[in-house]
């Protein structure tokens, strides 16, 4: 599995001019073409900036300061405001962490930064989406006809890359059940409510970019092409939401069912292991009557150890045939 935290930098992502972070000119007139440095209406694509790389920018473009910082907010929420003259959407797309963290899969904030000729992509973690979304318009040999249908373009790819990875959460879901299936164990129990978190991340950041989709709809000017390209993004967003609910529902009713399994195993190890004691207590109770410093009339008998045996297994098997005939054992 491909996962983003692991992913390597690829050659058109290298550093331009020295810089300590990833920052791309992108060409998008025509074709998406790489270029050594900015040009009005190009797309600056950056990945991975640190406070110094924020400051850069800042001081290069004017971009207010509180752009960058809540960018960087892992929480930040989807959303879109403007700011004397720019405007900042931020989407949320798919991240893959290692498989064994806590939520191995997860959704960060992008921000898609525009004003006038300046277009920038800001995102701080390395994301399969990103290096998929260029290497596929190169592909094609498409540019973008502005920064309106590049907004839309990465929705429909973020939506795109959530069907990828509900695909691959899917996968170890079912592998989880397989492993239940034969052995009930805490990892497997463990690695599905992992799942689950991650799930409940998809959905929320996926209702959170539909409602922001229908906000920018009103809000950007939108030409017959990007109406089109706006109803794929729905209709890609509505099956990744349903999808995510579909799973979300599989996974909480295998739990369930997995979590009443396991009650009704131990409740089947209490039973036995009670209806053993109850057994074993009747021989200790029959040899503590004859062991009383009281006359029984065994005292003389020779065979008197031998009949408390026999009475004891007498007892032992008429419990044990009880018991097992009301299924207690």
């Amino acid at each position: 599995m491909q996962e983003d935290a692991l992913t390597m930098r690829s050659p058109k992502h290298r550093l331009i001019q020295g810089d300590s972070f990833m920052r791309t000119y992108w060409n998008t007139n025509s074709t998406l073409k790489q270029i050594e440095e900015w040009q009005p209406n190009c797309w600056i694509q950056v990945t991975c900036p640190t406070e110094e790389d924020q400051q850069l920018l800042e001081d290069e473009f004017n971009i207010p300061d509180y752009f960058l910082s809540d960018i960087s907010d892992t929480d930040e929420r989807a959303r879109y405001e403007y700011d004397d003259g720019w405007m900042l959407i931020i989407l949320r797309i798919p991240y893959v962490k290692e498989i064994r963290s806590r939520t191995p899969y997860t959704t960060v904030p992008l921000g898609i930064i525009h004003k006038r000729d300046v277009t920038i992509t800001v995102c701080y973690y390395e994301t399969n989406m990103m290096i998929d979304f260029v290497s596929y318009h190169q592909k094609r040999g498409e540019g973008f006809t502005d920064y309106v249908d590049m907004t839309f373009r990465l929705f429909l790819s973020s939506a795109v890359w959530y069907l990828k990875r509900l695909k691959q959460i899917n996968t170890l879901i079912e592998k989880a059940k397989h492993n239940l299936d034969h052995n009930v164990n805490n990892e497997s129990l463990i690695a599905l409510s992992r799942l689950q978190d991650s799930l409940t991340y998809f959905v929320t950041s996926i209702r959170g970019n539909e409602t922001l989709l229908a906000k920018l709809k009103f809000k950007l000017q939108v030409d017959e092409l990007d109406a089109d390209l706006i109803e794929d993004v729905n209709i890609e967003m509505s099956q990744a939401r349903e999808t995510t609910n579909i799973y979300s529902d599989i996974l909480e009713s295998t739990m369930d069912t997995y979590s009443s399994i396991i009650n009704n195993n131990m409740n089947t190890v209490m039973r036995t292991l009670t209806s053993v004691s109850i057994i074993m207590m009747l021989p200790t109770l029959i040899s503590s009557f004859f062991g009383m410093n009281l006359i029984n009339g065994m005292e003389e008998y020779p065979f008197g150890f031998i009949v408390a045996i026999i009475i004891s297994v007498i007892i032992s098997a008429l419990s044990w045939i009880i018991l097992r005939h009301k299924r207690l054992l």
